[in-house]
């Protein structure tokens, strides 16, 4: 997996090489369906050989995964752009933003999630959702309402909540706005935590 923190200290040779590869992919999902996306389809249109692709990766699924996190980062999918005050019929913008991201490139989620997807990417999102309210809890001092839930428990099992109503949102069809899927997920989250009290906190 390639988080923002390995992003970080990468060389910048490899960040753009791996950068042309992830364009080169979206822009084939554009034209025809993920899984009939080869290996030297992407090469191809990276303009680089196939040895160069299997440097970077080993294989689309984990390009896919590459290319669908860095979309997500590119987007604000951040804790510190997420007020946990905000009510449920107002989500925060960065939920928007990314679900009027998947919206331009519904075919290609729409394959990723779908019941035939690729799991490295569903799994890559879910670490990053799951990473996100990890973050937001702790900056923001919230606890979940059962305080016997762990902490990462809990935010697998939120994460897993905002991915279920994502899948299920890019497999309709007319698919609803950004703003409406952005609303329902944030509904179900939001209720699930509470503020810490000073009592709460620990010294």
């Amino acid at each position: 997996m390639t988080g923002d923190d390995d992003r970080a200290r990468m060389d910048p040779r490899v960040l753009r090489t791996r950068g042309l590869l992830q364009e080169a992919l979206l822009a084939l999902a554009k034209e025809k369906a993920f899984t009939e996306i080869t290996v030297a389809d992407v090469a191809d249109r990276a303009t680089v050989n196939r040895s160069t692709f299997y440097q970077h990766y080993p294989d689309t699924d984990t390009l896919l995964a590459d290319a669908l996190d860095a979309q997500a980062a590119q987007f604000g999918l951040d804790a510190g752009r997420i007020d946990p005050e905000s009510p449920p019929d107002q989500p925060p913008p960065t939920l928007v933003l990314y679900a009027a991201l998947a919206a331009q490139h519904l075919d290609l989620y729409r394959e990723a999630l779908g019941p035939h997807g690729s799991l490295v990417a569903v799994n890559r999102l879910h670490e990053r959702v799951r990473r996100l309210v990890v973050d937001s809890m702790r900056q923001n001092g919230t606890t979940p309402v059962y305080r016997d839930i762990p902490e990462e428990v809990f935010a697998a099992g939120v994460a897993g909540t905002v991915i279920a109503v994502f899948t299920a949102w890019v497999q309709l069809d007319p698919l609803p706005p950004p703003e409406d899927v952005a609303r329902w997920a944030w509904s179900l989250v939001v209720g699930r935590t509470v503020a810490v009290t000073a009592v709460d906190r620990p010294a």
